[in-house]
């Protein structure tokens, strides 16, 4: 099974151009979607999660996502711990996920860090997707509902697309002028006659 990677900063458009990769037939898992099960649902990560943050992190016996980004947005350091605790647990559960999509050409993972934590090396193609900065910063304010001053902390945290573009085999740009789904179309077309 051949498994592309979608990625890219915050805002950028990840999300958007994983659902149009669904809408053309091609499986697609999410892996920030995925996480939050995990944490809500494994026992073991929640526990470690609570053991490495306190119980500060809970909510009504829950644990409190939003109380939980604010804490390891602010300190990289923490944000590693969450990412050393959650990530090999996303890894399995795709691998899992891989194996049940055995009538598909190809499959997608979406995730906004795949670069930054080495998940690439798992795949056989990456798609970046990148947009301007001002714009990402307003999108995910809107969004999210929060202020520019979380949406920087969020951003200090991952690679510039620069950086990025180093480990990417195509690139999306989704900045509102250059049309999303003729590019979104290429890509496919291109996989399809590369992975089928």
């Amino acid at each position: 099974m051949f498994k592309v990677g979608i990625t890219g900063g915050i805002g950028s458009g990840k999300s958007t151009v994983a659902n149009i990769f669904m809408k053309l037939g091609i499986p697609v898992f999410f892996s920030d979607i995925e996480a939050a099960k995990l944490i809500s649902t494994k026992k073991k990560i929640r526990q470690k999660i609570i053991r490495e943050f306190g119980n500060e992190v809970l909510f009504r016996d829950k644990i409190d996502r939003k109380k939980l980004a604010e804490m390891v947005f602010a300190d990289y350091k923490k944000l590693l711990k969450l990412n050393s605790i959650v990530h090999p647990a996303i890894r399995g559960y795709f691998k899992i996920w891989v194996k049940k999509q055995k009538k598909f050409p190809f499959v997608i993972q979406e995730a906004a860090i795949l670069i930054e934590t080495g998940g690439y090396k798992n795949l056989d193609f990456v798609i970046l997707i990148t947009a301007p900065k001002q714009m990402r910063i307003e999108r995910v304010m809107k969004r999210d509902s929060v202020s520019r001053k979380e949406v920087l902390h969020r951003l200090r945290n991952q690679w510039s697309d620069r950086k990025k573009k180093e480990f990417a085999d195509a690139l999306i740009v989704n900045d509102e002028k250059k049309m999303l789904l003729p590019q979104v179309l290429k890509i496919h077309l291109m996989l399809l006659q590369r992975f089928s």
